[in-house]
């Protein structure tokens, strides 16, 4: 199961924890018909990546403050966070492989 991002732990649990290790956010909303067909994606993608990558999602109606901070103008946007910085991303609903690939490269 993906993690849940929220305005309350987005610090350390995306920006902190990409010094360790990528963070893949699935930047979402519930009315976002693309964003429902991506969510068992990104539960996929959680479990795949195990320990090597953190994999979650953060509902921009909820947190709007950083989906504007990052720049977010359409959802789903998959962004890539290491070492604190988004290094790649991606709009528009993704397969399993193409996220894997993405987020692989930044392993």
């Amino acid at each position: 199961m993906a993690n849940i991002f929220t305005n309350d732990n987005f610090q350390e649990d995306v920006i902190e924890a990409s010094k360790e290790k990528p963070v893949l956010v699935d930047f979402f909303a519930d009315w976002c018909g693309p964003c429902q067909v991506m969510a068992p994606v990104i539960d996929e993608l959680s479990e795949t990546m195990g320990d090597k990558a953190s994999v979650g999602k953060l509902n921009v109606d909820q947190a709007q403050e950083i989906a504007g901070k990052y720049g977010v103008m359409s959802i789903p946007t998959v962004k890539i966070f290491r070492n604190g910085e988004v290094v790649d991303e991606t709009v528009g609903a993704q397969s399993a492989d193409n996220l894997k690939a993405l987020l692989e490269k930044h392993i």
